[in-house]
């Protein structure tokens, strides 16, 4: 079935106040890798409340509306979604604790096709609830794969460059855990086919996937340890497209390719499969 243009993008979300801790912090912080090596005195600062900081991923976990798109008034076969693009913005440093206001509308709905689905894009806006400034900007895309054939359509947003075909300016290899993706998802995102094998083969994997916002946390590592010397207030804005699944305990290896000041193209390979999960990235750095 073609999904409602006017329904999804009039779409009401109620504003999402959620209270977060340091130990919310470190344990986002550990989901995604860091501390892996425990004496290396930079990833500390992350998972340690000594001098704890918050890595600006974090925010792709709070404020979050749910799983809206599996109302049945929504009238989208929520089964077939895929998480095609995360986009963030970083306006200010997230503070060690506090609690955070997500405010969610739906800015684009993109008609593909009757045979090629849709694209909904939600932007959330995150604010500290202390002075309601903004931290953080979220655009999430999803792909409505059995969804499309509407008739109306909301131009796109400019598309994410392909990266360049020269060699990489600089490769960063960070490992993942077995265990990553029983740890990440104590941070949101409970979805069985994360950790339950038969609902993963049942879904066509051989094994458990790790969650997409969790590959993404990586790459960010990559990036704000090789060219940030990991000052991550110096992360301005991170854009990729979700390529293919990670498997828990595979080796990531993000590729840089340094573009306009301030600017860098990147993507994410499996290094077990040779294969691209992670494409058309694009980094700000201040």
């Amino acid at each position: 079935m073609a999904l409602d243009y006017q329904l999804i993008k009039n779409w009401t979300f109620e504003d999402v106040r959620q209270t977060y801790s340091e130990k919310d912090v470190m344990l986002y912080a550990l989901g995604i890798g860091l501390g892996h090596d425990p004496l290396d005195e930079e990833q500390l600062n992350f998972v340690y409340e000594k001098n704890l900081k918050v890595f600006p991923t974090m925010g792709s976990v709070l404020g979050y509306p749910g799983f809206w798109m599996q109302d049945p008034r929504a009238g989208i076969t929520w089964v077939k979604l895929v998480h095609g693009e995360q986009r963030m913005s970083f306006h200010k440093p997230f503070p060690v604790a506090g609690e955070v206001i997500g405010r969610s509308r739906v800015t684009h709905v993109i008609d593909k096709g009757a045979e090629k689905g849709a694209l909904v894009i939600v932007e959330r806006t995150l604010h500290d609830a202390s002075d309601d400034s903004v931290l953080a900007t979220v655009a999430q895309t999803t792909f409505c794969r059995a969804d499309g054939g509407f008739g109306v359509s909301d131009p796109g947003p400019e598309a994410l460059p392909k990266v360049p075909e020269r060699a990489p300016d600089h490769v960063c290899t960070l490992p993942t855990l077995a265990q990553a993706a029983l740890l990440y998802r104590l941070n949101a995102d409970p979805n069985p086919l994360h950790v339950d094998p038969h609902v993963a083969t049942a879904a066509g994997y051989p094994k458990p996937i790790l969650h997409g916002l969790c590959t993404y946390g990586v790459a960010a590592h990559a990036i704000i340890k090789t060219l940030c010397g990991y000052d991550s207030t110096r992360l301005s804005r991170f854009d990729t497209r979700f390529s293919s699944p990670v498997y828990p305990g595979e080796t990531i290896v993000v590729e840089m390719w340094e573009a306009e000041a301030g600017m860098v193209q990147f993507q994410a390979k499996v290094k077990e499969r040779d294969i691209v999960v992670l494409s058309n990235g694009v980094a700000g750095i201040r």
